[in-house]
């Protein structure tokens, strides 16, 4: 499904870049950057529309449009838990006129989880890092623990018998799961769904216990009370959750877990047009209403250079290697 985007009063929505690699091989011409962009830019989300992703994309991408007046097209390519979409973008001509709004799933999971991923994770030229928010450990409220100090005690006494819900297979709420688990030595059993939506639709039905899920996907379900939250896998609270406790607090050490949302191109971009876009979307994230919108969202504003989202991406895949390595997860 496609999405144009123009600026000023004519755009009603919006995108946003995401991304994932390594350190880029591009040249060092600027011509080509002069005048970018002169033309409709595409924008690969490799999601459905309607999820966190595409909220963020149609904020940040009004504010490119608007300042570029020039046309945007958001293209929405789900499939294969992301890949589909980042596929198309890592074998795009790498002229600045084909990005991608991406999160740890297609960009570093997949590549590293999935022996069929068609690209690497070096195919992708960091732009931005964007943001990130926290998962939360959503809970049926009939399920006895209150808290995941709780949850921790509660399962070591019954092994085996919390059945925890996820996105599926290498998702960033499997992979979140892995590190609580190897954080507090449970053991639970894992059943991966097609998305997270199912999964949380019976964590509400109580056909599973629980869950990692995000503010901005369990909102609606948190505030009727059909689920409760035990605690949070950030650094610090929520403002959104203010009373919800992190994993720390709570005693529970390296088992911190994100979704982040950053900007990519193609590898060998020119450095002149990825310095272009890395300018304007950190001008974006200090405007006033987007700051607001993403807080909504239960979002930390990232942002900085291209260098400082390449450092935090090796250091995600780093940890997940770590993980493959120890058999908390398993590719496929």
């Amino acid at each position: 499904m496609n999405y144009f985007f123009r600026p000023a009063v004519v755009l009603t929505a919006g995108v946003v870049l995401v991304c994932a690699g390594q350190v880029w091989g591009q040249g060092t011409k600027t011509g080509a950057a002069a005048d970018y962009p002169n033309k409709p830019v595409r924008w690969v989300v490799p999601f459905p529309p309607g999820a966190s992703n595409d909220i963020i994309a149609r904020l940040i991408g009004q504010k490119l449009a608007d300042a570029w007046g020039q046309q945007f097209v958001v293209d929405n390519r789900p499939g294969a838990g992301g890949s589909l979409g980042a596929d198309t973008v890592a074998k795009a001509t790498p002229d600045g006129y084909t990005l991608l709004l991406a999160n740890p799933g297609p960009n570093i999971n997949n590549p590293l989880m999935r022996k069929d991923t068609p690209y690497q994770v070096g195919d992708f030229t960091p732009v931005v890092f964007i943001g990130y928010a926290p998962l939360i450990i959503v809970a049926n409220p009939k399920f006895s623990p209150n808290s995941a100090k709780e949850l921790v005690d509660y399962a070591k006494a019954n092994p085996g018998k919390v059945n925890w819900g996820s996105s599926g297979n290498g998702s960033s709420l499997h992979i979140g799961l892995a590190l609580f688990q190897a954080a507090t030595g449970v053991s639970v059993v894992h059943v991966p769904y097609k998305g997270a939506a199912p999964a949380l639709t019976d964590v509400v039905g109580g056909q599973i216990n629980l869950m990692y899920t995000t503010t901005v996907s369990g909102e609606a379900h948190i505030k009727s009370g059909r689920v409760k939250v035990l605690g949070n896998a950030g650094t610090k609270r929520q403002a959104v959750l203010p009373n919800v406790p992190t994993l720390a607090e709570q005693g529970i050490r390296n088992a911190e877990a994100i979704v982040w949302f950053g900007a990519a191109a193609p590898a060998k971009t020119l450095r002149a047009i990825i310095d272009k876009l890395n300018r304007e979307v950190n001008k974006a994230l200090e405007l006033p209403d987007v700051k607001t919108r993403l807080g909504q969202l239960g979002l930390e504003v990232a942002g900085g250079s291209p260098e400082d989202f390449d450092k935090f991406m090796k250091k995600e895949a780093e940890r997940l290697s770590g993980l493959i390595k120890t058999g908390a997860v398993k590719p496929e």
